[in-house]
């Protein structure tokens, strides 16, 4: 009979296996899902994995890594720092849909005027309207004790639903000919979030990315509220004996959240998407959870997780074009990397034991 034994301590090996095992088993049960499609697994497997790095076109995809990466660096850095205090900020796509459009209204008020001070408002605009709609669970769960679980994910649909507003009325183009969405910040020079360095994909994005990274990294091991934070999450009552305050860590888990989410909205709807619009939201706040617990919640390998999520939207997109993938299959695979990563955690804490069990006669 298999049976759950605890460990006397969490096993260190299979805290960093698991991320491995987890992506083996979604490249096996995603081969299979793709097989129950009609399509060849292995011919898939490599389009997802291999094509965007060293296919005939990967002049073109490699830089898309670090543009997809970045965004998704920004937020999971932010949510990572919540998981460690045991804040479940669910919401950072809200955050990141309010954060463009802060950042896009700061901009366009300025259209279509030059200057150099122009970008640097967007970027406090845009880490500001992350910081409020963070806010607003963070408040709520210190004032009146609700769940910031449901209250973010809730905020989610309402950022959706001022998305869609927005994009049809406040910020729409007065020459777009009627379409939904905003002017193209790409062609206003003082707004456009441009590469640093061409044909690299390397724009102030990613500089941004990499300053969270070094400055979680710092917080945590070097920084005396970092160790508050990971002693609230991991003893809740011997933080509070030891002076820790919960409402002081939570608002600034949620507010770092947010405005990291914020950040990362503001950076995507001046460089890469270029505009408001309907369909502005591609779902990397809810693809950065994914990331921050594949990256075990470490600055560093939240960076290669990031990467390797960025690898699964690219490869999803080449193998939509080439195989014709329905894009409802990519999104479950990214879903089965979740999926096997939390399952296979329980190998942390827990052994499987084969016990022989003895019949009574």
């Amino acid at each position: 009979m298999i049976q759950l034994e605890l460990r006397p301590q969490p096993s260190a090996t299979m805290a960093y296996a698991t991320p491995i095992l987890a992506v083996v088993l979604t490249m096996i049960f995603g081969g299979l899902l793709f097989a129950l499609l009609g399509k060849d697994p292995l011919q898939a497997i490599i389009t997802i994995f291999w094509e965007p790095i060293f296919g005939e076109h990967s002049f073109y995809y490699r830089p898309q890594l670090l543009v997809k990466g970045a965004p998704l660096v920004l937020i999971a850095v932010g949510l990572a720092v919540g998981f460690k205090a045991g804040v479940w900020n669910i919401g950072a796509e809200g955050q990141y849909i309010v954060g463009a459009i802060c950042a896009a209204a700061m901009g366009l008020a300025f259209y279509p005027t030059e200057s150099i001070f122009i970008f640097p408002l967007m970027v406090l605009a845009g880490a500001f309207g992350g910081l409020v709609w963070a806010m607003i669970p963070g408040v709520l769960k210190v004032k009146f004790g609700t769940n910031e679980i449901l209250v973010s994910l809730m905020l989610v649909y309402v950022a959706e639903q001022l998305l869609a507003s927005v994009s049809l009325g406040l910020l729409k183009n007065p020459e777009g000919f009627g379409f939904p969405g905003s002017r193209n910040l790409q062609q206003y020079t003082s707004a456009h979030n441009t590469e640093i360095i061409a044909n690299t994909g390397m724009h102030w994005g990613v500089v941004a990315a990499l300053i969270a990274v070094i400055f979680s990294h710092v917080l945590f091991t070097r920084h005396r509220l970092g160790f508050a934070i990971r002693v609230t999450g991991e003893a809740p009552r011997a933080a509070r004996f030891g002076g820790v305050n919960p409402s002081q860590i939570i608002l600034f888990c949620l507010g770092m959240s947010g405005v990291l989410a914020g950040l990362a909205g503001m950076f995507e709807v001046a460089g890469p998407a270029g505009q408001i619009s309907i369909d502005f939201n591609v779902g990397y706040g809810f693809t950065a959870i994914i990331v921050a617990f594949l990256g075990r919640l470490n600055p560093i390998g939240i960076v290669f997780a990031s990467l390797l999520m960025a690898l699964t939207y690219i490869g999803g997109d080449i193998a939509q074009s080439q195989l014709g993938l329905p894009a409802a299959a990519i999104q479950v695979f990214q879903g089965m990397l979740l999926f096997f990563l939390l399952a296979l955690d329980l190998l942390t804490n827990y052994r499987l034991r084969i016990s022989n069990v003895e019949r009574k006669s």
